[in-house]
């Protein structure tokens, strides 16, 4: 034990300051410090996710809320996969729009394809089962 205060701080220092020359002497030895990657470089990490670009520049000239329903009819596409076939017809989800429109996602019978009301027209059957776009109800 040091008899002055002094003498105390002193050791206090020292230890201090060997700790940062031991942190300085560690960091030499592991190499240089990492550096920030580029935009260019996570791009390229993320390259599967470019492909939907060309989607997007379709939509560009499109109004939001018609953007936002083909990517819910391309995500339904995805999702349902082989089952589509089994469940045209069918209405996939209701939503409302305002306090009057209510919009519809089905399986068109005769196309086969995801539809939403307002943008293909929905000719409703009473029993729910083999709904159809207006394009393939006014083609029969």
């Amino acid at each position: 034990m040091p008899a002055t205060e002094d003498a105390a701080s002193f050791g206090c220092a020292t230890k201090i300051a060997d700790t940062l020359r031991a942190r300085a002497d560690q960091s030499v030895r592991l190499g240089m410090p990492r550096t920030r990657k580029s935009k260019e470089a996570k791009g390229e990490l993320y390259a599967s996710f470019l492909d939907t670009t060309d989607e997007r520049d379709e939509d560009s000239e499109l109004p939001r809320d018609e953007v936002g329903r083909r990517k819910i009819k391309r995500q339904y596409e995805e999702l349902l996969g082989i089952r589509i076939e089994k469940l045209k017809g069918r209405v996939l989800n209701r939503e409302r729009i305002s306090k009057t429109v209510e919009g519809v996602y089905f399986i068109c019978t005769q196309c086969v394809k995801v539809c939403h009301s307002l943008d293909e027209g929905l000719v409703e059957d009473p029993t729910n089962e083999s709904n159809r776009c207006k394009a393939c109800a006014s083609a029969n």
